[in-house]
């Protein structure tokens, strides 16, 4: 063996932890995206905004999903790398030549290591900032501030003295065909207008104003006192529409989820803050930072359940270590909530479930490093084994049960057939 610090078994192990992480981590991250990226699609189209706009806010949910992919990606390409190790007897040759978990796990702890400071980031820095942007896109489509289009066929009501009707709409909303529209001032006046097509240019010197030329139509002005509407007929006409005034969106840091780690610290012991804003900051600065310390005890956990039992392929553990990390991170979110509101001190709410899952974990690496034969899940393996040795058996009954019956079944028919 050499005895540099990076030799060829650490280079091994990279190896076979670097793939599956990488692979679970892309997977996990499309899986969430893909789940949102439809809703947003649907609430787009719903909204009559660019399609663009879907693609920027899926970019800024992306650090909220990474933090959450980033643990599950680590602790399951260490999971797979030692399985292969434990599944291949190459662990019984290393344990053979005098390599221990310890040693074995150095490389793991190394990208651990440097996957804890790149989630930290995220979550303390990153996170808050894409958070708050994602919100602001979402109050921008809603408002019209994205460009949402008038709906066709429908009477679109514009600063309330303005009402527009569009029989079709070609070329992305560059063409109109079959335009009614109505406007109404403050003196009462009132212009009806119908033209055959038309088209929306931007006015260059006021952009709160766009202008709806309009091709081959009809003017009927009425006044309070003209004794009868004037009538005129047009080739081409410039109808300006004020746009609709849209309200500013909001500051960042209006939620505690926006608020980057030195507002947390400023927020959280600042006896002059509210006491509300003050439990919200500081649920929100320990429940990052618990989510962030729990993964330097994945390497543990994935060694733990990555090793089956002897003459074994049994794959429960993986199932097991993707529950395990899910609740947790679950539960963790419970105790946030409970800490926001005051009801419990984040020490009790996230710190106190964080130490009773190191504990677990450790118990568990304890088990299966230092016990000769330990299974940190040895109990569960046995119960699965019977649970689907019994349902194999079931499967098998029922299938000769009607294998019978449709032989009885052919037999009663032949019998009708020659009777």
């Amino acid at each position: 063996m050499s005895k540099t610090f990076f030799n060829a078994t650490d280079r091994y192990i990279f190896r076979l932890v670097l793939m599956p992480m990488l692979g679970t981590l892309a997977l996990a991250a499309s899986l969430l995206i893909l789940d949102k990226m439809l809703r947003l699609f649907e609430v787009v189209a719903n909204e009559g905004g660019p399609i663009g706009v879907v693609f920027r806010m899926l970019a800024n949910l992306l650090p909220e999903y990474m933090s959450l992919a980033i643990p599950l990606g680590l602790m399951l390409g260490i999971l797979f790398a030692f399985r292969k190790l434990a599944t291949t007897s190459e662990l019984d040759v290393m344990r053979a030549v005098g390599l221990g978990y310890t040693q074995l796990l150095k490389v793991p702890y190394m990208i651990t290591l440097a996957l804890v400071v790149v989630n930290f980031a995220l979550v303390y820095f990153v996170q808050p900032i894409s958070r708050y942007d994602y919100s602001r896109l979402s109050f921008e489509l809603q408002s019209g501030a994205l460009g949402a289009s008038i709906d066709v066929g429908e009477f679109n009501s514009i600063q309330d003295k303005t009402a527009l009707r569009i029989e079709e709409s070609e070329d992305n909303g560059r063409r109109l065909k079959g335009i009614f529209a109505r406007v109404t001032d403050e003196d009462g006046d009132m212009l009806s207008i119908s033209a055959r097509q038309g088209q929306f240019l931007a006015n260059a010197d006021d952009m709160n104003t766009i202008i709806l030329r309009l091709n081959d139509g009809t003017i009927i002005q009425d006044q309070p006192n003209l004794d009868a509407p004037r009538v005129l007929s047009f080739t081409s006409y410039d109808l300006p529409i004020d746009l609709p005034e849209i309200e500013a969106f909001r500051d960042r840091g209006g939620e505690d989820k926006e608020y980057v780690l030195p507002e947390l610290l400023q927020l959280g012991w600042n006896d002059q803050v509210d006491q509300t804003v003050r439990n919200e900051s500081l649920a929100s600065l320990n429940f990052r930072l618990v989510e962030v310390v729990m993964m330097l005890l994945l390497p543990l956990l994935a060694v733990a359940l990555a090793i089956p039992p002897k003459r074994s392929s049994s794959a429960l553990g993986v199932f097991v270590s993707i529950v395990m990390v899910v609740a947790y991170h679950k539960i963790n979110q419970y105790g946030e909530d409970v800490a926001a509101l005051g009801l419990a001190s984040p020490a009790l709410s996230l710190w106190l479930p964080f130490f009773l899952f190191a504990a677990l974990i450790l118990w568990m690496y304890w088990r299966v490093a230092y016990v000769p034969g330990g299974q940190a899940i040895g109990w569960l393996e046995r119960f699965a084994s019977i649970v689907s040795k019994k349902a194999v058996a079931l499967f098998r009954l029922m299938r000769l049960t009607g294998r019978k019956e449709l032989k009885r079944m052919a037999l009663e028919q032949g019998q009708e057939a020659d009777g």
